[in-house]
């Protein structure tokens, strides 16, 4: 039997802000390109703001348009997930959580997902491991031990600015590092294990 061609790390960021510009997606495509520095990669990122008209009326999956049935394809598929939502009375946006509710449950299991979150304050840094974490908890996701969290003070013109925070999403991507390889090793095993059932 031949060994599995490899391919490059699919890096998988979800934006949860509804409006263009957008600091959660400036913030994702931050994390992206941290990752693609320190490893070879395909990345997309997914602009929940676009998509909402096509997913927000929906109830059943298969009542999907293709558009976002791609998306929730590339969740599924994806190596490494980065996600990040501003806040809204405490927690992530609802759309955001409608998406995630089209996401198979088993789809995500063991991958590494980078948690990030916007807000006008400090006061709901919180969120990341009170709402995220135990969302991607239920996908039994490896939660990376690190979170991002950025106030609107942490952006010029839509640009992370705050040398802090900037070398806090470098460290979070550092410590995700290690957990990268294990991705993909999860990935193929499950692959084998369809196989062969």
């Amino acid at each position: 039997m031949n060994a599995p061609t490899a391919h490059p790390l699919r890096i998988v960021a979800v934006s949860g802000g509804l409006q263009r510009p957008s600091r959660s997606a400036a913030l994702a495509e931050h994390l992206l390109d941290l990752i693609a520095d320190e490893r070879p990669c395909e990345q997309r990122l997914i602009d929940l703001g676009q998509l909402a008209p096509m997913f927000a009326g929906a109830v059943w999956r298969d009542q999907l348009p293709n558009a976002v049935e791609r998306e929730l394809a590339a969740v599924e598929q994806a190596d490494i997930l980065v996600v990040a939502t501003p806040v809204y009375r405490g927690s992530y946006a609802g759309l955001f959580k409608h998406f995630f509710d089209f996401v198979h449950q088993d789809a995500l299991i063991d991958t590494p997902v980078l948690l990030a979150a916007t807000g006008g304050s400090e006061r709901h840094a919180l969120v990341i491991d009170h709402q995220l974490r135990p969302l991607f908890s239920f996908f039994q996701a490896r939660t990376l031990p690190l979170g991002v969290y950025a106030t609107d003070k942490d952006f010029v013109d839509y640009q992370l600015q705050n040398q802090a925070l900037i070398d806090r999403a470098r460290l979070a991507v550092q410590r995700a590092l290690p957990l990268m390889p294990l991705a993909r090793h999860a990935q193929s095993s499950l692959a084998d294990e369809v196989v062969l059932a």
